[in-house]
C-alpha cells in the first residue's frame, strides 16, 4: 500500500497539490485522472520522489518514505518500478542493456543472474527474442512493453506508471492496459497508473481518483463513475469522450 497525507506542492505561489490525502491499494490498477495541469503529474513525481512535496507525508507501508535520508529512501526505491511517459528507453543501449540498467544501478547480482531476469522479464511482456534490437528498431508498442520490462526487473512492490499509452493507438493501449493489469494481480503490486484516458479507466481502474485543481475532487471504482454526481468530474468524462469520438472521425 501506499498513502499519502494531506500532501501540498506550490510554484511561485499558486497551489499545484492542496491537501490532497488518499490510499493506494496493493493488488489493484489504482488510476489517477484529471485535465492537463491538474495537478496529477505532480502528485505521481512526489509519490516518486522526483519532487519534493512542501507539506504532507508519503508512506510505502509501514515505511515514511517523504522523511526519509538519501540512504533509506535508495532501499524503497529498489522495491519501486517506474515506467515514464513515452518509455525513456536509451537510444544508445539495446534493450537487454535497457532492462538490465536498474540491475546494474541496484544490485550487485552476477551477471548470469542478471541475463535470467532480464529474459524472465521480456518474456513476460512477450518480446522474447528482442536482446539485441536498438530502440530505434521498435514500434511504439514494443518500446512500452520493453520499458515495463525495465520497470519489473527489480521485481516491485510498487509501479508508478506515467500515461502508459501515451502515442500509441487505441488496441495498442489495450493491450499495454491489459498488460499492466496482468503484471500487478500476477506480483501482487501496487501499482498507479497517472492517465487521461477514459479507456483505460473503464478498463482496469479498480480505484480511481479525480484530480482536479490541485485537489482530490472524487475517488471511488470504476463501476461508480459512471453514475457519480459529481459536476466535474462528468464535465472531464464528458471533454475525454467527446474529445476521442472526433480524434476517430
Amino acid at each position: 500500500m501506499i498513502e499519502v497525507k494531506n500532501l501540498f506542492k506550490s510554484y511561485d505561489g499558486e497551489f499545484v497539490l492542496n491537501d490532497v490525502s488518499v490510499k493506494f491499494e496493493q493488488g489493484k490498477c489504482n488510476m489517477i485522472i484529471g485535465r492537463s495541469g491538474s495537478g496529477k503529474t505532480v502528485l505521481l513525481k512526489s509519490i516518486a520522489g522526483l519532487i519534493e512535496a512542501d507539506e504532507g507525508e508519503i508512506w510505502y507501508d509501514t515505511k515514511k518514505f517523504s522523511h526519509l535520508g538519501l540512504a533509506d529512501r535508495q532501499e524503497v526505491r529498489k522495491q519501486m518500478g517506474v515506467l515514464f511517459q513515452g518509455g525513456a528507453l536509451f537510444d544508445s543501449l539495446t534493450v537487454e542493456e535497457n532492462v538490465m540498467f536498474p540491475l546494474d544501478m541496484l544490485t550487485t547480482q552476477p551477471r548470469n543472474e542478471k541475463l535470467d531476469r532480464i529474459n524472465f522479464c521480456l518474456e513476460h511482456v512477450r518480446v522474447t527474442g528482442s536482446n539485441n534490437l536498438y530502440p530505434a528498431a521498435l514500434s511504439g508498442g514494443m518500446k512500452k512493453r520493453v520499458a515495463i520490462a525495465r520497470a519489473i526487473a527489480l521485481n516491485p512492490r510498487y509501479l508508478l506508471c506515467d500515461e502508459p499509452n501515451s502515442g500509441l493507438d487505441p488496441e495498442t493501449g489495450i493491450v499495454i492496459d491489459n498488460l499492466i493489469k496482468e503484471l500487478t494481480e500476477e506480483f501482487n503490486m501496487t501499482t498507479i497508473v497517472n492517465s487521461h484516458d477514459m479507456n483505460s479507466v473503464l478498463e482496469i481502474g479498480d480505484k480511481v481518483v479525480f484530480i482536479y485543481n490541485g485537489c482530490k475532487c472524487w475517488e471511488g471504482t470504476r463501476k461508480e463513475i459512471l453514475n457519480t454526481n459529481n459536476e466535474s468530474l462528468n464535465n472531464f468524462v464528458f471533454a475525454t469522450n467527446m474529445a476521442r469520438q472526433i480524434k476517430r472521425d
